[in-house]
């Protein structure tokens, strides 16, 4: 059986804002059994040594499999994709093409976004004043470049939603209460479409449960 680490307690701040939404979004998709271990992340569950060794950055989500434990959110979608033979396609090149792109949503869009999230946390006085011009300038570099993929396709990768529009929805959902995605039409199109999804609407409304808090305040 499949055990989620997932968050059970979380500061306000980071409710809705999560990592484990994708992954348990992609168990959701998948079909496979699983439960999920709820952690409490404000009581210290996650800086304890029982969890160091599930892993060792004590970050949420992680994924045990009858002793086989996997981390990083991505990594998570992806062994679920595998395990399942959903959400990537069975070829080489494809796999390949899922793989790509998941890596383009954790290593070249999500970091800037998350510069983003820096800055406003962090700097709200404005204290550096270039960063403030410059990481908007490359956050929509990297946006430009899904709203050219997306032209005359339905989904990220494949012909098929995937493992990858897993990833790159997730990264997107971080910037839904800004504009920044107001200048890409087909990008707000595949935004959408990505969250119009069943599974990822129960995924949503169990993560909710679990943090006692309203979906449509998350959503």
């Amino acid at each position: 059986m499949i055990t989620l680490y997932a968050f059970g307690t979380i500061f306000p701040e980071g409710v809705g804002e999560t990592k484990d939404l994708r992954a348990q979004w992609a168990l959701e998709e998948s079909g496979l059994p699983y439960r999920v271990h709820a952690l409490d992340h404000t009581a210290g569950e996650l800086d304890g040594d029982a969890y160091g060794r599930i892993n060792p950055f004590r970050q949420a989500p992680a994924l045990d499999d009858d002793g086989f434990q996997v981390t990083e959110s991505a990594a998570v979608v992806l062994y679920v994709a595998e395990k399942s033979g959903k959400l990537i396609p069975s070829d080489f090149q494809g796999r390949t093409r899922v793989v790509q792109w998941c890596f383009a949503a954790v290593a070249t869009v999500e970091p800037t976004l998350t510069c983003l999230d820096v800055l406003a946390i962090f700097d709200s006085g404005k204290a550096a004043p270039v960063l403030h011009e410059e990481v908007p300038k490359l956050a929509h570099r990297w946006l430009q470049g899904v709203e050219r993929r997306l032209e005359g396709r339905e989904w990220i990768a494949c012909a098929d939603f995937t493992a990858a529009d897993i990833m790159l929805g997730g990264v997107l959902r971080t910037i839904r209460k800004t504009d920044l995605m107001k200048p890409y039409p087909r990008m707000q199109a595949y935004y959408e479409r990505c969250f119009s999804r069943p599974a990822w609407n129960r995924a949503l409304g169990m993560y909710a449960e679990r943090l006692k808090v309203k979906v449509d305040d998350i959503r």
